[in-house]
């Protein structure tokens, strides 16, 4: 492997996305996947150049530090072969949370221009296109520990902004995030009337907007 890999492990799934929007965005990185920790939160592994690299890590983790969302991360230069066994996770489900807790992204980015060949593909691109088949659209998150909150949180949001329902993913620990789709506007409208609504009802771990979110950031939603 004459490619960088860049490691960065985030708490709080949400958090993730937002850093794994900004890790795209910063250079041409390819997301290789994303494994569920047992502490809520998401270690994604990246490769390319190993200046990209650097420069992707760097401006996640200053990302995430400015979220004040716990967050480590290294850069490993031409990674040995022989090490990659230990952090290519193979995929895996986890039956007590009902879902895959090692996530392979349908596009792994644009720097080589390929899609990732892996299973459920076609699903994921269907789900690609119905998130971003509206102009200036956005995603919002909103993750809670406990579940009335985050029902009421998005009955409220759902109410307050013309806003759909897109997903949910649970963490373990009574973790859930729920994922909308929208307008910027709107999304951003709903995700701040839900957050109002979860104090008494559960612990707000956080809520976030991305605009125009990447291909993996939309291939990695829960389906």
């Amino acid at each position: 492997m004459n490619e960088a890999l860049g490691l960065i492990e985030v708490a709080g799934w949400s958090t993730s996305m937002v850093v794994l929007d900004r890790l795209e965005k910063t250079a041409a990185i390819r997301l290789l996947q994303v494994e569920f920790n047992d502490l809520a939160g998401a270690s994604m592994k990246i490769v390319g150049p190993l200046a990209a690299v650097r420069a992707s890590i760097d401006a996640g983790q200053a990302l995430a530090n400015q979220m004040q969302a716990g967050c480590t991360a290294t850069v490993i230069p031409n990674p040995d072969s022989a090490a990659r066994p230990a952090w290519d996770a193979k995929p895996e489900y986890n039956p007590l949370m009902e879902q895959a807790v090692v996530k392979l992204p349908d596009t792994v980015g644009e720097a080589n221009g390929a899609a990732a060949k892996q299973p459920g593909n076609a699903t994921a691109r269907r789900k690609e296109q119905r998130v971003s088949d509206q102009a200036g659209f956005a995603v919002g998150l909103i993750e809670t520990q406990g579940f009335t909150a985050i029902f009421e949180a998005i009955d409220t949001a759902c109410k307050a902004a013309n806003v759909e329902v897109l997903a949910r993913e649970k963490l373990g620990g009574g973790y859930i995030t729920v994922v909308l789709k929208g307008d910027v506007a709107a999304v951003h409208a709903a995700v701040e009337a839900g957050k109002a609504k979860v104090e008494g009802l559960g612990k707000l771990i956080a809520a976030h907007v991305i605009p125009s979110p990447t291909k993996a950031v939309l291939s990695l939603l829960p389906k």
